[in-house]
């Protein structure tokens, strides 16, 4: 995961595998042959949670990460490195509209079908190349750029974007990794999140089986 000397990036690379892990289901779903894959998608709360912490990570990057390297690595000649900040933001902008693209294919009943298959493999390409390349590159450059209390600002910057879903977004971020990494996201947390977690999050998101099908009653 890389040797990063003056930030701890755990709950990045956190974020980031778990969105490759929702983009494996997202990636089944639609190539179901059993049952309309829009269906499935329209009424599975995953659908809705996946959107939500994917716009809330990238916004979050946007308004307190770029920014800040930006005028850190101005004046310096970094060239390269004001490249690779301009290769970030235009891949989120390449990425983050296909979500409403993807949501009118799946609202379409006319062509969505035949148009959804084609967005979600877009999709999913454009997303994981570009955590492949945020990992490989930027990363690093982060380390070097930014001081803990920035870094912490990010962090802020996330949490509070995702608000009141903070109950479904860590059992979300935990859901399907080793129980020696759990226990590492979780040593990092303040204990009451971690009691929270422990007794009644955890528990109530699996409950809520995020990529189960509702009917029109939400059920």
């Amino acid at each position: 995961m890389g040797d990063f000397k003056n930030l701890d990036m755990t709950m990045m690379f956190a974020i980031h595998d778990a969105l490759r892990r929702e983009l494996e289901r997202i990636a089944r779903i639609t190539s179901r042959v059993d049952e309309d894959p829009r269906h499935v998608l329209s009424t599975a709360v995953g659908w809705e949670l996946f959107k939500k912490f994917l716009t809330a990570h990238h916004t979050s990057e946007d308004r307190t990460l770029w920014p800040v390297m930006y005028e850190a690595l101005v004046g310096r000649g970094a060239g390269s490195e004001i490249a690779l900040l301009d290769a970030m933001e235009d891949e989120h902008a390449v990425i983050d509209p296909l979500l409403a693209d993807i949501d009118a294919a799946l609202a379409d009943r006319d062509s969505g079908a035949e148009r959804l298959g084609g967005l979600v493999d877009t999709f999913c390409t454009d997303l994981r190349a570009h955590l492949d390349h945020e990992e490989r590159e930027a990363l690093a450059l982060m380390d070097l750029t930014l001081s803990p209390q920035q870094w912490a600002a990010f962090s802020a910057e996330q949490k509070d974007r995702i608000g009141s879903d903070a109950n479904r977004y860590l059992p979300w971020l935990l859901d399907d990794i080793d129980a020696a990494r759990v226990a590492v996201i979780l040593g990092k947390l303040p204990p009451p999140l971690r009691a929270a977690y422990e007794t009644e999050w955890r528990a109530a998101y699996e409950d809520l089986d995020i990529w189960a099908v509702k009917d029109a009653a939400g059920r």
